[in-house]
Formats: structure tokens, C-alpha cells, sequence
């Protein structure tokens, strides 16, 4: 069976009168749930709004960010959103800011869901040291479409396009894809690279999928991503691999691709247990 294809002007979110102190608010929409349940979002949609937030927190030329960290305090829901952010060490050459993910419970309380730290930097010509050690990926036309499992809920998983290099959803081991969002971040707005790649990369923990997940979950409680320099381009590359512990704890790292080779590294510790 087909699975639904989002429309052209479909989005993750939808823009909201803003909060009473001036911070964005936003409705999430169904291309923001996880495989698992129609009452979560998969991660990688408030990833790319608290980037969004981030690239917009007081922006300066000729600077970008080269690390964001996302801790995951609880469930992102699908609900009303609001996000806050700040400068919280100003320079002229290094800045770090921040942004928090409220979401709205339905006897209208905020909580704190998601938490982003972002250092920006000033941008310096380095053109003639660039290094590139990481092996080049296949490119996107050699990746083929696998149909996500049956079980797996539509939203999320569907409102990307992807093409498999290397294993797939249901697959176990290290994992290589090619992905790009078919839907805007914020709906109106044409999503920043950087805002595209967000959408993608929090989905390493998948790609690189240790175990069976019809018998193991391995959820992310963070997200750190490093970039050597900003990414170019829809498409976004990943190569993950996943090392599990004898405790219950595992780490998913990536390697992150563009057109022109890798950019930047993700990080991911994992929460690994059996399901029943």
C-alpha cells in the first residue's frame, strides 16, 4: 500500500499568534509524528525550528553556527509550541545562544520539552588549509526508495523524500542515506540548508539502527552536531553507526554528507531497552 505524499505547500508548522512577552509560537502539524504514535513527534522537526531560532537570535554577517546541542527534556508532542531565545555569551568572534521548546498542555500550561545551545562564529578564510578525510558517499541517484514498514505510522517518515545506500528502516547495523524534507519547516518560509539538514540528521539513531526495533527501542535523549562548514544544498547525507553497552546505553555517531563531501559529525547516547 502507498504511502501519503504531503502537498507542495504542506509544512511542520504552522505560525501562531505570538506569545504576550513576543516569542513565537507555532501549531504542530501531522508531518511532525514519530513512527510510533500520533501523540509524539519525531525529534528531527523541533530540531530544525530551534536551528531556525537560532539562525534568527540577533543574526550578525559573516557569521554562522559551527555546533548546536539539543537535550531532549521529555516527549515533544503535538501540540501548540513556543519558542524562546537569547544571547547568552556575546562576542565579536564567538557567541552562544540558546533556545527552549515549550509545549502548551491542554489545560493550557507550558513546559520545557527541548533545550538548544548554538555557538555562532566569526567567518575567517581558511580556504587554502581545507581538509577532507572522511570517505565521499555514494551520491543521492545511486540510493534507492524502500517503503517504510507497515507498522510504522504515516507523518515524519513521509514528509521526507529518501534514498538507501546502505541498510534500511527495518534493517540492523551501520546504515547510509541520502534524505531531503518535501515539506517547509515553518509554513510560508523556505527553509535555510541548515534548517533542511536539521530535519534530517536526528534520524542517524535509525539509519544506524543497532538492534531489531520490533524488539528494541534505542531513543536519543540529545543531539550535539558539529559542522566544519555549513552545508550546501536539499540533500543530506548520513553515515551511522551505533555502539550499544552492556547497561542499557548506547552511542550513535554520523558522519554528514552534502553534494560536495562531509560537513560536519553527529553524536547521539542512546537509551536502549527491550519492548513488552
Amino acid at each position: 500500500m502507498s504511502r501519503p505524499v504531503p502537498s507542495a505547500d504542506a509544512a511542520f508548522y504552522l505560525p501562531l499568534a505570538p506569545a504576550d512577552d513576543g516569542s513565537e509560537r507555532f501549531a504542530s502539524t501531522e508531518h511532525t509524528v514519530g513512527p510510533w504514535s500520533l501523540a509524539m513527534q519525531h525529534m528531527a522537526p523541533p530540531s530544525a525550528l530551534l536551528v531556525r531560532a537560532l539562525e534568527r537570535c540577533s543574526p550578525r554577517e559573516g557569521t554562522r553556527l559551527v555546533r548546536v546541542t539539543l537535550e531532549v527534556l521529555g516527549v515533544v508532542p503535538r501540540a501548540d509550541l513556543t519558542v524562546r531565545t537569547s544571547v547568552v555569551r556575546p562576542g565579536r568572534q564567538i557567541e552562544l545562544l540558546a533556545a527552549e521548546l515549550l509545549a502548551t498542555a491542554p489545560d493550557g500550561t507550558e513546559r520545557a520539552v527541548v533545550r538548544a545551545a548554538g555557538w555562532r562564529m566569526a567567518a575567517h578564510d581558511t580556504s587554502g588549509q581545507v581538509t577532507a578525510p572522511d570517505p565521499v558517499l555514494a551520491p543521492v541517484e545511486d540510493g534507492v526508495d524502500v517503503e517504510p514498514p507497515e507498522h510504522w505510522l504515516p507523518g515524519y517518515l513521509d514528509a521526507l523524500e529518501w534514498r538507501w545506500l546502505e541498510g534500511f528502516l527495518d534493517a540492523q547495523g551501520r546504515g547510509e542515506v541520502w534524505a531531503r524534507p518535501r515539506v517547509q519547516v515553518v509554513a510560508g518560509e523556505e527553509p535555510t540548508e541548515l534548517q533542511a539538514a536539521f530535519a534530517v540528521i536526528d534520524s542517524a539513531n535509525g539509519v544506524g539502527a543497532p538492534l531489531d526495533v520490533r524488539e528494541f527501542t534505542f531513543l536519543n535523549t540529545d543531539l550535539t552536531v558539529h559542522l566544519h562548514r555549513a552545508p550546501v544544498g536539499p540533500w543530506t547525507g548520513i553515515a551511522a553507526e551505533t555502539s550499544i553497552g552492556p547497561d542499557g546505553v548506547g552511542t550513535c555517531s554520523a558522519v554528514l554528507h552534502d553534494s560536495h563531501g562531509a560537513f560536519g559529525r553527529s553524536a547521539q547516547i542512546l537509551l536502549v531497552r527491550p519492548r513488552g
